[in-house]
């Protein structure tokens, strides 16, 4: 087997272990809707984690076989596994509006990495580097501060916690690249700090995707995680690595009109998972149940009483239930004897 072909197919074993972790862990959000980030008493939480884990290798594995414009596009494979995976696993099938979502965020995306350059390998300078991780963690706590704001709103919290795991992945991979070009020569003990960081992006990526999770389904938050951690890298490569667009302006005119493809499938997504909560919302209608009695007396045109349809010689009371559901009937009061055994 070629070097390539060692390369896709460990990237499609990747993005197969990516979509099982990212199942496993809305399943583990629907159980456990109390505990957001971390259930860590669940084992099949830990699986997710480990699915996680196998896949990053791979991806690892992968990206040292076969070019980074092969394997990072592929890696978008993972809403398309996910979605058929969870239906014939899970029971949980997505809607056409969710697919034609999926289907236009992993075409934009593979189209606008497919345009990135390649460029000679560079590390980042320590200035650099300190800069990146603040950026970053400013730009984490931002979002996980919007999402806690738009609680009330299920899908929009999860999209904005989906966008800040996708931006910890994303930096976690540019870290990542430049411990990797840094070691091309051997071991460096200065990259303690990058290496510190990569583990810390790397747990808050896997915790806020837990997150992303609850309460909004799986298409769109991991649609919105398989799309932002690339676009993030190769905005970080741009900008810190000096990679460029391929074709010149042909090019950069092509990534653009990519990105607001992936943009739409993100919207579509959202929009879809949105509307099936409007209509969990709205209640269903309701039908008065009505009396034997009362069909009797309109088909023979009598209106009821007063008090209510008569019963077998006696007058329902004027109390039903709240829904409009057949009337309870009271007695009427003591006559002869009995009432004025009472008075008595």
């Amino acid at each position: 087997m070629s070097a390539l072909a060692l390369s896709v197919l460990l990237s499609l074993v990747s993005a197969v272990a990516y979509a099982g972790g990212a199942i496993v862990q809305e399943q583990v959000a629907v159980s456990t809707p109390g505990r957001s980030y971390a259930p860590l008493r669940r084992p099949a939480w830990w699986a997710a984690v480990v699915l996680n884990g196998l896949g990053g290798l791979l991806h690892v594995v992968a990206l040292a076989y076969g070019p980074l414009s092969l394997v990072q596009p592929l890696g978008a494979l993972t809403i398309v596994f996910a979605l058929p995976m969870a239906a014939l696993f899970v029971s949980r099938r997505a809607g056409a509006t969710a697919w034609r979502g999926a289907v236009m965020a992993t075409v934009g995306l593979a189209g606008l990495l497919s345009l990135i350059g390649t460029t000679d390998s560079r590390s980042l300078d320590d200035p650099q580097r300190v800069t990146a991780a603040l950026v970053t963690a400013g730009w984490i706590v931002a979002l996980m501060v919007a999402a806690r704001a738009t609680h009330r709103h299920p899908a929009v919290r999860s999209v904005l916690l989906a966008v800040a795991s996708g931006v910890a992945f994303g930096m976690s991979s540019v870290f990542t690249k430049t411990v990797a070009v840094d070691w091309t020569g051997g071991v460096v003990l200065t990259d303690l700090p990058s290496l510190v960081v990569i583990g810390v992006l790397a747990v808050v990526g896997v915790l806020l995707s837990q997150a992303s999770y609850r309460g909004a389904g799986l298409a769109a938050p991991l649609s919105t995680l398989t799309v932002v951690n690339p676009v993030v890298a190769a905005a970080a490569g741009i900008t810190l690595f000096g990679e460029t667009f391929r074709h010149g302006t042909a090019g950069t005119a092509g990534a653009l009109g990519c990105a607001v493809v992936a943009a739409g499938g993100l919207v579509l997504l959202t929009s879809e998972r949105m509307g099936a909560e409007e209509r969990d919302r709205v209640p269903a209608p309701v039908v008065r149940q009505e009396s034997s009695a009362s069909r009797e007396q309109a088909a023979h045109g009598e209106p009821p009483g007063p008090l209510g349809p008569v019963h077998g010689g006696e007058r329902s009371g004027p109390y039903g239930s709240v829904h409009g559901g057949p009337l309870l009937r009271v007695p009427g009061p003591a006559r002869g004897r009995d009432r004025d055994r009472v008075r008595s």
